[in-house]
Formats: C-alpha cells, sequence, structure tokens
C-alpha cells in the first residue's frame, strides 16, 4: 500500500472519531447533485448517485439531505450550479498532486487552491502537467461480518470480474479497471454481497519517498488541501515509510 493510501486511512479513521460530519455532508451532497444532474434522479438507472448515496449513508448522512440533493440536481429545488474542476500541482520534493473539486465559482476555488499550494511549499501547475503519472481503476469494499471469508469474496469478485482482491482487519478491497468498476459492483450485489463503498481511484504510477521535515511539509499541504470545503478527494504520489507516518499523524 502506497504512502498515500496509509495516509488516506488514516485520515478515515481520524475523521470518524473528530465528528467532522457537517463537512463530510457538504462534499457528498455536492457529489450527488453533480451526478443526479448529469444521469438523472434515479439511484438504479445511474450508478454514479446509487455510489455517492452509498458514500452519504457510510457516514450516516440523513436521508432528508440525500433526497434535498437529488432535488437539487434534478431541477426541483433551486440553487447554485455545482460544477466540477480538477487542479494539478507539486507538493515539496516534485510530489505530484491531483486534486478533484466541486464547486459553485471556479474563481474562488482556484484561488483558494492556488494559495495552500503556495503557502505550504508547493505550487499549482497547468492541466496535464501530474495526469500522467496516475492511472484510474475501481476500488471496492466489502465488510467482513456476517462470515464473510477470503475465498467466498475472492470467487465472487474474480468471478465478478475483479482483477485482484486484498483482505485486512476491516473486510476485503476488490480492485477493478475503472471501466469496469459499476458492473463489477452491480455483479456482487445480486451475489448477495453488498458493497459497502465504490469508488474511482489514482494509483501513482511512480511514487516519492518522503522523510522528516519533507514528510510533515507534505503532510500539511495534504490537510489543508483536504479540508477545503470545494475539495473532494485528493490524490498524489508519495511514499513515507509507515512508523514514521503513524508518528506524523498522531
Amino acid at each position: 500500500m502506497s504512502g498515500h493510501s496509509k495516509w488516506a486511512n488514516i485520515k478515515a479513521r481520524k475523521g470518524s472519531q473528530d465528528s467532522k460530519r457537517g463537512k463530510q455532508f457538504t462534499k457528498i451532497a455536492k457529489e450527488i447533485i453533480i451526478a443526479a444532474r448529469l444521469h438523472g434522479g434515479d439511484p438504479d438507472a445511474n450508478s454514479r448517485l446509487r455510489n455517492a448515496i452509498l458514500s452519504g449513508r457510510a457516514i450516516n448522512m440523513p436521508n432528508d439531505n440525500i433526497k434535498r440533493a437529488i432535488q437539487r440536481g434534478t431541477g426541483e429545488l433551486g440553487g447554485e450550479t455545482i460544477e466540477e474542476v480538477t487542479y494539478e500541482g507539486y507538493g515539496p520534493s516534485g510530489v505530484a498532486i491531483l486534486v478533484e473539486a466541486t464547486t459553485d465559482n471556479r474563481n474562488r476555488t482556484t484561488g483558494d487552491i492556488r494559495h495552500i499550494f503556495s503557502k505550504y511549499g508547493g505550487n499549482l501547475g497547468v492541466p496535464g502537467c501530474v495526469a500522467r503519472i496516475f492511472t484510474r481503476q475501481g476500488q471496492i469494499t466489502l465488510s467482513g461480518a456476517g462470515g464473510l471469508t477470503e475465498e467466498k469474496a475472492f470467487e465472487a469478485a474474480i468471478e465478478a470480474g475483479a482483477e485482484d482482491v486484498q483482505g485486512d482487519e476491516d473486510g476485503f478491497l476488490i480492485i477493478t479497471k475503472f471501466e469496469a468498476m459499476n458492473a463489477v459492483a452491480d455483479a456482487l450485489n445480486a451475489a448477495g454481497l453488498k458493497p459497502t463503498s465504490v469508488e474511482a481511484v489514482y494509483i501513482p504510477t511512480t511514487t516519492v519517498h518522503m522523510a522528516g521535515d519533507h514528510a510533515k511539509g507534505l503532510l500539511k499541504l495534504m490537510d489543508f488541501l483536504e479540508d477545503n470545503d470545494d475539495v473532494a478527494k485528493v490524490w498524489a504520489n508519495f511514499d513515507i515509510d509507515d512508523k514514521e507516518l503513524e508518528a506524523l499523524e498522531a
């Protein structure tokens, strides 16, 4: 597992403990709005919307919030137009960073992202400057509850078209091609294995090893990017030793 993935897992565990639910709800609501606007408000016919709703329910997002976001996306409720923007840049030591944002004011968000990069040792680049370093894939998680064994998870996932299955203490991570992600998730559902999350991720083809003050500065940049209200997800190609990463995020 790359340093970025380990950092993301630590952030997720911390996030569940320090009650940043309101900000998480807002970010997922924006994704629901965009998904509903682009592909309609029926989750059975809109895999992106279905996945966004799944993410909301995973953090106990109220059904009323989900319903209002869908209605905003379909135009039943008014509100500012939300659009997607991707930013690319570099962190300390030339670490490549991809930022996915959802915003109702592109100029404001661009200014905010540029400021964060500059303040914490990085610089915002031009479109395409780091995207080539990443490949897109699908990741589906299954809970280990209910007696699901690694053998059963592996058999069901591979039969559904997945490329790999990784198990840990929380359950199973199913790796797919990006284009096959939703088809694999649907097949797992049909087999009685309900995914707890379905998401597209960016995986770096090369990584930059970080340590000491450089690693500390990079994680500060990543934290402030993720904390921005308009930022949906951040991807980077750094690697930090496990013990140092745990200490830095303590």
